[in-house]
């Protein structure tokens, strides 16, 4: 039962390699003057582990050598010190990092989040919310680990990689040749393993993603999944999906897994070089027994940052694949903005004018066809129309939820796309079928209206749709929680808080797309006569089946096929006995028939 567009893998374009690691380290740079510090305590902390062989080849080549006791005591309690030093001083460094780190993966959070709030509909309409979910939480998380040792462990391993070999070259060349032998070949191979393996790891997390985007979905619809018993049809799905996905991932990892053992090899490698050239150089006096001493260090310290560079590397390929999906959101751009010199919105008195409007959601499939006509100010206009006539597209044009293909909307005169999208949204009230509750109390739910209102004003807006005294038989009245969606709370209790909500905004253009259509005729009655108060002095766009809940509309529009056929008041329209009169007693008769 998985859907295609849950199915269907994302694509995502494959950015330079360099540039996304630009576009990371960006998120590192207002935090500058926390890193000097980290750099700072990192680089003492590496130096005292550099110097350590050199202490050893001090020690072992004069101190014991000369039997010294005096100075290898001091010698000893230098070292001591100084590596206590430098454990106190890694520790605040990890320690500080890891606060930067935190704070720039919820920046990025933050930054997607606000970014995706403002994305147009068109947006939403293409994507499961599950795949969104998955760039905002998982493609995020992935880089936390990235983030803190790019900074905390990748440049001090990187410094202290060039310093050993510096060291290594200047103790004695030939043993610092042997020790980077088999460097090219490493990397050689490396490089090979990362053409292979970031694209495989951007396949895995697409293939996440829509096991995220359909579990998401099912369990949003449980309801229906057990209402029509298709638990096993959709664990099916769920576990070809998992399987799939474990293909991916399985594939990725056989990748990855061969950086280990290729670095172990080449250290390996590299280690038995450097004793068997230091074997035949001390055989010819070359060296010192401390040199050698030194150089066993030296190859431990040299390989241990190859190691993490390597694990790094590992580590930032599976990483780029997260960076481009959430890049990929934050290079997409809001279809409806405010063009350039957008006027602020006046208060709206309510004059509505559409003129020779066209729509289509894809190209050559038109939805509204040269649609014109004008509200008054005050005036209650009802659409109806079959399904898919284009309804619901009028009204997400008068709230410019989408762009016109061609004509003009006009609001007091004014072309709606001339004018800023907040300061004409803000003055108007909108309440879908689709009834939304967010997991909070009552009281909060409807004050998402207007966030500044008082108590007094959220009672006052229940009390006009008739919803005060169900709230109050609750257990805590208005301070009452309800679970997500208000799952605790009747159909038609839903709406009536989401309609308070709406009224709570006082505003100048009112728009209820099937507001009524799931709630029981006694409510209903109760609801008209509160909103029936409420539309005075407001324009007002009423969208319903139920015929009989728009028979006090001012006009009546009935849409068909995207073009406006008919429009007049009840009375008027049923006496043309057209498609309005036909839609009327088809669902009369339909009703008296059920009875």
């Amino acid at each position: 039962m998985a859907r295609n567009t849950i199915t269907q893998d994302e694509k995502v374009t494959l950015s330079k390699k360099s540039t996304i690691i630009k576009r990371l380290a960006s998120y590192i740079r207002p935090y500058w003057k926390t890193v000097i510090v980290i750099m700072m305590l990192m680089i003492f902390t590496m130096v005292v582990g550099l110097i350590n062989p050199v202490f050893v080849k001090y020690t072992v080549d004069v101190a014991i050598a000369n039997n010294d006791t005096s100075s290898l005591i001091k010698l000893a309690a230098g070292i001591a010190g100084l590596n206590l030093l430098a454990a106190l001083a890694a520790y605040h460094r990890l320690l500080s990092m890891g606060r930067v780190s935190n704070k720039i993966i919820l920046n990025m959070r933050e930054e997607l989040y606000c970014h995706i709030q403002k994305l147009s509909f068109a947006f939403f309409d293409s994507r499961p919310v599950g795949k969104i979910l998955a760039r905002v939480v998982g493609d995020i998380n992935s880089l936390q680990q990235l983030f803190t040792n790019s900074v905390t462990s990748l440049i001090p391993q990187i410094l202290q990689l060039i310093l050993v070999a510096i060291l290594m070259l200047f103790t004695n060349v030939w043993l610092g040749l042997a020790t980077m032998v088999v460097m090219p070949l490493l990397v050689s191979g490396i490089f090979y393993i990362e053409t292979k393996a970031r694209v495989r790891w951007g396949d895995w997390r697409g293939k996440r993603s829509n096991v995220n985007a359909f579990t998401h979905e099912n369990f949003s619809g449980i309801r229906v999944v057990q209402g029509f018993r298709q638990e096993k049809t959709t664990s099916t799905s769920h576990s070809a999906m998992v399987s799939d996905m474990n293909t991916k991932f399985v594939s990725a990892v056989k990748l990855n897994d061969l950086f280990w053992p290729m670095v172990e090899l080449s250290s390996g490698i590299g280690s038995l070089v450097v004793y068997l050239t230091g074997a035949i150089l001390y055989w010819r006096g070359m060296v010192t027994l401390g040199d050698i001493l030194a150089f066993s260090m030296f190859i431990s310290l040299f390989w241990r940052p190859v190691m993490f560079i390597a694990d790094f590397y590992n580590t930032l390929i599976t990483s780029l694949a997260s960076a481009e999906r959430i890049f990929e959101i934050l290079d997409t751009e809001p279809e409806i903005v405010d063009q350039a010199g957008a006027q602020i919105m006046p208060e709206i008195a309510g004059h509505v004018e559409f003129d020779q409007v066209s729509f289509e959601y894809d190209p050559k499939v038109p939805v509204l066809h040269k649609v014109s006509f004008s509200v008054e100010p005050g005036e209650s206009i009802a659409l109806v129309g079959e399904t898919g006539a284009g309804k619901t597209t009028i009204i997400n044009l008068l709230a410019r939820f989408y762009d016109l293909t061609s004509g003009t909307i006009r609001i007091d005169g004014q072309d709606i796309s001339k004018v800023q999208i907040e300061s004409l949204r803000q003055q108007m009230g909108i309440m879908m079928q689709d009834t939304f509750l967010f997991s909070d109390t009552i009281r909060e739910n409807i004050r998402y209206g207007k966030l500044d209102a008082s108590d007094e004003e959220i009672e006052e807006a229940a009390k006009a749709v008739n919803a005060h005294d169900f709230i109050m038989k609750m257990e805590k009245g208005y301070d009452t929680e309800i679970k997500e969606r208000g799952s605790r709370l009747s159909v038609g209790q839903r709406q009536l808080i989401s309609f308070a909500r709406a009224l709570l905004a006082n505003p100048r253009i009112l728009i209820l797309d099937e507001a009524t259509s799931n709630i029981d005729t006694q409510t209903e009655r109760l609801v008209q006569q509160g909103i029936s108060r409420l539309l005075s002095g407001r324009t007002s766009f009423v969208i319903a089946h139920r015929l009989s809940t728009i028979r006090d509309s001012n006009r009546i529009l009935v849409i068909h096929d995207g073009e406006i056929v008919e429009g007049g008041t009840h009375e008027e329209l049923l006496e043309e006995k057209g498609y309005y009169y036909n839609l009327y007693m088809a669902q009369y008769r339909f009703l008296n028939e059920g009875a």
